[in-house]
């Protein structure tokens, strides 16, 4: 009787732990995804960007003829580029995201 009981509770217990592993994504919102995507706005925060890197992610989403960037006080790079025949005012943020205004 006492076997069945600890192995009930043993397979009961190996059993919850496979649902305590299963994750879905990161927990940390600075950890970015390699592919640059639009936002609606910047996040502010440190940005560890360099200006090569920063048009470089700009180039990735599509942009071209991308100006001078330049950071602001919030941590976004922001210039022109052009996208589609128009040029817009662009800006990558920290966790790599493209913002248009």
């Amino acid at each position: 009787m006492h076997k069945q009981i600890i192995t009930a509770a043993l397979a009961a217990t190996m059993a919850t732990g496979a649902f305590a592993q299963a994750s879905s994504g990161s927990h940390n919102p600075a950890v970015k995804h390699p592919a640059a995507h639009n936002t609606a706005a910047p996040a502010k925060g440190h940005n560890s960007f360099t200006e090569s890197q920063a048009k470089g992610r700009l180039a990735k989403a599509g942009y071209t003829n991308i100006g001078k960037l330049t950071k602001n006080d919030n941590g976004v790079w922001q210039g022109t580029a052009n996208k589609s025949g128009a040029t817009v005012n662009v800006g990558l943020d920290y966790k790599g995201n493209v913002s248009v205004r």
